[in-house]
């Protein structure tokens, strides 16, 4: 089943896709909720009710609200008011190539447990266009990544359960601008501004139901599901990476049990798997570097379009937009 979150009223409306037309829940069944916050509050209740109405819409049971084209109205978030966002650290080959690429050895403590960071779930947008600063646009990055949504309060969560917590799979572009981030993490804390303005997903949601097929075994001596989609990045309709969601080290499961130790996680906390190998420029022009000093390093630009592809998760496209300000923090930097 695949969730949408569109702006209807001045509000975050939550609806059904089916074939690129959109139901709207609260039409199908008067038990449903209208947005995707009060779904996944009580979705032991609602995933049963909603997926029983798409079942009969495939049926061709009459539907007695507005069909509505998905390219007709503005498209948000899928999980348009996340209640916090982590993003993790779960592909072994960006890690080791990014260490490569910097000269260091790879870092052992990778392979002994997954982590992650907090981001700014305030900053959480969908496809569109996404308005950037002067500083952001030094060396703006993508980060081509899949996310969960949770779905059920928990806490102490053991990976062998931890699938269940999962509400579906969606696009996540960790948006990264890397001077800022680079002379921050200089101070060994961070990310921060380097990382907070924007964080998009989406175009929608697709729940575990409809990736069964894409199931496959965990690596070796890994707990949790893994999916085989395919993955790729565009910009300006160029293809600038690719990877496969399989090749995850560290599974979703995994990672919530170390998110949830001690703490509860909340229905609406969103997690990141974190950047796939060749993932994103910092990774790519590193690599261009290592093997000739004179390549031409590449990143994003005002009037970009970053596209992020993920086979069943559908696509999401951003527009890189440049706010009309010379507003610098860089250039607030106290000279030593």
């Amino acid at each position: 089943m695949k969730l949408i979150s569109y702006l209807k009223a001045s509000h975050d409306q939550l609806a059904l896709m089916l074939e690129d037309h959109l139901f709207d829940l609260d039409s199908l069944s008067p038990e449903l909720p209208r947005n995707m916050a009060d779904f996944l509050k009580d979705w032991n209740k609602f995933f049963p009710i909603a997926l029983s109405a798409e079942s009969a819409l495939r049926d061709g049971k009459e539907y007695k609200g507005n069909v509505i084209p998905y390219s007709s109205v503005p498209i948000l978030a899928p999980v348009p008011f996340p209640t916090s966002c982590r993003d993790a650290y779960a592909f072994r080959q960006h890690v080791e190539a990014a260490r490569r690429n910097r000269k260091v050895p790879m870092i052992a403590e990778f392979d002994q447990y997954p982590v992650f960071y907090f981001t700014n779930h305030h900053s959480i947008e969908g496809p569109g266009e996404v308005t950037c600063m002067p500083d952001h646009l030094e060396k703006l990055d993508f980060e081509l990544e899949a996310a969960i949504v949770i779905c059920k309060k928990g806490k102490n969560i053991k990976a062998e359960d931890a699938d269940e917590y999962i509400g579906g799979l969606m696009i996540m572009n960790d948006l990264s601008a890397r001077l800022l981030q680079m002379e921050e993490m200089l101070l060994n804390l961070g990310p921060a501004k380097g990382k907070d303005f924007s964080t998009t997903i989406g175009p929608w949601l697709v729940t575990l139901d409809e990736l069964e097929q894409f199931v496959v075994p965990a690596k070796e001596k890994h707990i949790g599901k893994s999916w085989n989609l395919q993955m790729t990045c565009k910009v300006n309709g160029t293809q600038v990476s690719t990877g496969n969601l399989s090749d995850m080290d560290w599974t979703f499961a995994e990672i919530i049990e170390r998110a949830s130790y001690g703490v509860d996680l909340y229905p609406g906390d969103i997690i990141g798997s974190g950047t796939v190998g060749t993932g994103c420029f910092l990774e790519l022009n590193g690599t261009g570097k290592l093997k000739d000093p004179d390549f031409k390093e590449q990143w994003l630009q005002a009037g970009d379009e970053v596209v992020l592809e993920i086979e069943q998760l559908g696509g999401l496209c951003n527009t890189i937009v440049a706010e009309e300000t010379d507003w610098s923090i860089l250039k607030k930097k106290i000279r030593i």
